[in-house]
């Protein structure tokens, strides 16, 4: 992917060199290219060198490093700047165990989050942004037909990750930003799961906008098939409190090497959630992915937050 390529760039068919063994090769990757580089038809260029990356954006299968899926490491995207969450607000409901998650793992990579709330026609915002206040997340809501130009700008110049789970209008909204993408779009089954219609990655150039003296870079985005989890297997247990930053405050307190499970007695979250200082529901939420990485939880729904109401559980 070319950061400075422009829309009327060929599109270059190239091949990994072999010289580059099993260096993968992964959406959002830096290469440099050998050989015929023109686009025309049955020109093949091969790739003989991947910059070193900025950022890699990594999912497991599973929460514990112990199981084959927990070991089994994928790498999402390579060189992202923000990590966008796509949620609905309704049909299906959203997941907060899920954005928790996804949180987690764009600090963990050092890339932005944003929260992206769609068929906001069809609820408020009020109850996901409140669970969320502490941590003063930027986020865009998104509407059926309503302009997408404060998105866009959000967007612009940089390379950014859509993730979220089917049914939630992530190819819908890939569409109407890049109409020529032509991205499968699902439906929504009478139990709130939405049918996986998305299969593979791929990175988008986004037009440049309709003002032609706007200028500036509009950027780029990756869309990401439909996920049902998102596995956190290759953060560490102290990573992982990175995600919550509306509790790291709080473990300053705590006597070394605790950890802050709800068993600790002398864990210093509890008496930081008691004192209104944070959600409970966050640290319920915290100490679930805890509990799931030493092969406590219920990998089936992972993304749940049982008994939260924002969950759908």
């Amino acid at each position: 992917m070319r950061p400075d390529a422009g829309p009327d760039d060929p599109v270059v068919t190239a091949m990994r060199a072999r010289e580059l063994g099993r260096k993968s090769v992964v959406v959002g990757d830096r290469v440099g290219l050998v050989g015929d580089v023109t686009g025309a038809p049955g020109a093949l260029a091969r790739i003989v060198r991947i910059a070193e990356r900025t950022s890699v954006l990594r999912r497991t299968a599973d929460d514990d490093e112990s199981t084959a899926e927990g070991r089994l490491e994928r790498v999402v995207v390579a060189n992202a700047d923000q990590l966008v969450i796509v949620s609905a607000l309704a049909d299906p409901p959203p997941r907060t165990g899920f954005i928790d998650r996804c949180l987690v793992a764009a600090y963990d990579a050092d890339i932005e989050p944003l929260l992206c709330l769609t068929k906001a026609d069809l609820a408020g915002p009020e109850a996901v942004l409140g669970y969320y206040t502490e941590l003063e997340l930027p986020y865009v809501l998104i509407r059926p037909g309503a302009d997408l130009a404060e998105l866009r700008a959000l967007l612009a110049g940089r390379v950014s990750v859509l993730v979220g789970h089917s049914g939630v209008g992530k190819s819908t909204l890939v569409n109407r930003l890049v109409p020529a993408a032509e991205r499968a779009v699902g439906t929504v089954s009478a139990i709130g799961r939405g049918r996986h219609t998305s299969t593979s990655a791929v990175a988008l150039r986004l037009p440049p906008p309709p003002d032609p003296d706007a200028g500036g870079d509009p950027g780029w985005i990756v869309d990401t098939p439909g996920v049902r989890s998102f596995g956190l297997a290759h953060v560490s247990a102290e990573s992982l409190l990175h995600g919550f930053p509306d509790l790291v405050e709080a473990t300053v307190d705590c006597p070394a090497n605790c950890p802050h499970g709800a068993d600790e007695a002398d864990c210093a979250l509890d008496a930081w959630v008691a004192a209104g200082k944070a959600d409970p529901r966050r640290l319920a939420s915290y100490r679930r992915l805890l509990a799931s990485r030493l092969g406590e939880g219920d990998a089936r729904e992972p993304e749940r937050n049982p008994g939260d109401p924002l969950a759908g559980s």
